[in-house]
């Protein structure tokens, strides 16, 4: 077995001081602000609602999940803050999803919450619907869909229905893929709901609780004047007897979600690229700093910088790194480590980039690529630098060179936005239009076209230049209250809570679990083949 001998990284020698505790406070207040908006999705509707479908022998939506899961297995829950604070939309989209093992097979799962509003389909639903299938596809993950659905929130159906047929459009495209999809059917699930079922490769019904049907019986008289009960028109029964809509009919949930783990088993399923020897052997060195050490080295507020090695060291096996370029480029950290046994290219922020760091960082995945090597950025950056002599030595080239690397690049990439993403940075630094494998954001992070000060410092200059021009006097005043509330909206959308909610990240994590949250998605990237390749397109010389 080969050995890495990386050397470790020096704790920095900081001495204890009211700073140091001050901000150790103020990330333990954003982790716990965290907490309790995680422990608030894990809600699953009123308690009059909760009761009602209780009564009725069914299983709650996270307990269908918690039974198809392995005993042992973590659960890594996927955009759980999707639709927070947003008007109409449900937190989590009605939606628990997250990949965990079922029968030892690392498996995409989704589960409609029927507690709210019957599993309707919303804006926020359909978009994190979109989103988990792209996990499934990038990874090549089997995925298991608990279904009870009412379809589209018609309240919303103009925003639910054009975006939502790629659903089931993205089912076919799976099977094609022979990336498999199961779909277990507990209750009534109409229109688009009865599609998903119809879409999938394999389908389990609940006898006497499943009803699948394109129009329930109030739409069937109204169109056709046929009167016919629910059961007889799409009950599990018939659809396993007369029309094969099911595959399986299951007894009750139990024997549903057992029957869906036999399913799992009976893919006899590989991934596409073996582990490495190192994760099926071992060991695996642990950091030698402990990750609540985090807390004291992270900044809650992000215009304070802080070592990106130090964090590294708190994320990597036995805090060993091999720097590449330390002495070049210094603001962009890069080098190897291992994560869980995964051996991954690193590329952080220590300050701007300038272009000796995107000349670095476009080499460094480069040579990432050519050594089938995944990439974790981890992103704390303003942005590229601005002036007459960056101008001068070639920013917009050497920047456009590296975004250009990173967006041709063939081995995984993983971010974590650990402070602020502004502007370009954001794009260098694999954020969400760059399609990283996955991306998780800290409590403390924010991510904008720039910050709030520059952004509305930015907009009243224009604004006195445009009066200067067109010789109109300013009401000063006037200008200092439309100043004023642009940069509370300008500060309110770069909130970590803001985009979480709009899916652009999967997940706000707490600094302390981030190196499991980094194994488990670098075992579930060796799902799909990981092979780097040349990095090709126009790079300005």
């Amino acid at each position: 077995m080969t050995v890495y001998h990386y050397p470790p990284i020096p704790q920095l020698t900081q001495p204890s001081n009211e700073t140091t505790e001050e901000n150790r406070n103020e990330m333990l207040s954003l982790c716990n602000q965290l907490k309790e908006k995680l422990n608030e999705a894990t809600g699953q509707g009123s308690q009059k609602d909760l009761k009602r479908h209780v009564s009725r022998g069914q299983l709650l939506a996270r307990d269908r999940v918690e039974l198809l899961l392995d005993p042992d297995s973590p659960f890594l829950e996927l955009l759980p803050l999707a639709g927070l604070g947003i008007d109409g939309m449900t937190l989590g989209g009605s939606i628990v999803a997250g990949i965990g093992l079922v029968n030892g097979v690392e498996c995409l799962v989704s589960a409609n919450v029927p507690t709210f509003a019957g599993g309707a389909s919303n804006e926020i639903s359909v978009q994190k619907a979109l989103r988990l299938n792209a996990i499934a596809v990038e990874n090549r993950l089997p995925s298991i869909l608990l279904t009870q659905s009412a379809g589209a929130n018609l309240g919303q159906q103009s925003r639910v229905f054009h975006a939502g047929g790629a659903m089931f459009r993205n089912l076919a495209i799976k099977s094609k893929l022979n990336i498999p999809t199961c779909n277990i059917v507990f209750g009534s699930s109409t229109a688009g709901g009865a599609y998903s079922p119809g879409m999938s490769d394999y389908v389990i019904m609940v006898k006497d609780q499943a009803q699948v049907f394109l129009g329930g019986p109030p739409l069937v008289k109204m169109a056709t004047g046929e009167i016919v009960d629910a059961e007889s028109l799409g009950g599990a029964s018939m659809h396993a007897r007369k029309s094969g809509l099911a595959d399986q009919l299951a007894r009750d949930e139990i024997e549903a979600i057992r029957m869906a783990r036999d399913w799992v088993l009976s893919l006899d399923w590989k991934k596409a690229t073996p582990l490495p020897q190192k994760v099926l052997e071992g060991p695996i060195e642990r950091p030698l700093y402990p990750a609540d050490s985090l807390l004291d080295i992270v900044q809650a507020n992000i215009r304070i910088p802080f070592e990106s090695r130090q964090v590294i060291a708190r994320l990597v096996d036995g805090s060993r790194f091999l720097d590449f370029k330390p002495l070049y480029g210094p603001s962009v950290v890069t080098g190897w480590a291992h994560i869980h046994g995964f051996h991954v290219g690193i590329i952080a922020n220590d300050g701007v980039f300038l272009p000796e760091e995107s000349n670095k960082a476009t080499q460094f995945i480069q040579l990432c690529n050519a050594r089938n090597t995944p990439i974790l950025f981890l992103s704390n950056i303003t942005g590229f630098m601005v002036g007459r002599s960056y101008e001068e030595s070639g920013i917009i080239k050497a920047g456009a060179r590296f975004i250009n690397a990173v967006s041709n690049s063939c081995v995984p990439h993983i971010t974590v936005v650990i402070g602020a993403s502004y502007g370009a940075g954001n794009y260098a630094m694999c954020g969400r239009a760059y399609a990283p494998r996955f991306m998780f954001s800290w409590p403390n992070s924010k991510c904008s076209v720039m910050g709030p000060d520059q952004l509305t410092g930015v907009m009243e200059i224009v604004m006195r230049e445009a009066a200067a021009n067109a010789k109109r006097t300013l009401n000063e005043d006037s200008l200092g209250q439309r100043l004023s509330l642009f940069r509370e909206a300008v500060n309110q959308e770069q909130d970590v809570y803001y985009t979480s909610a709009r899916l652009l990240d999967d997940g706000v994590i707490d600094p302390r679990d981030t190196r499991d949250v980094l194994g488990m998605c670098l075992e579930v990237c060796f799902g799909a083949e990981v092979k780097g390749g040349n990095l090709y397109g126009v790079s300005r010389m």
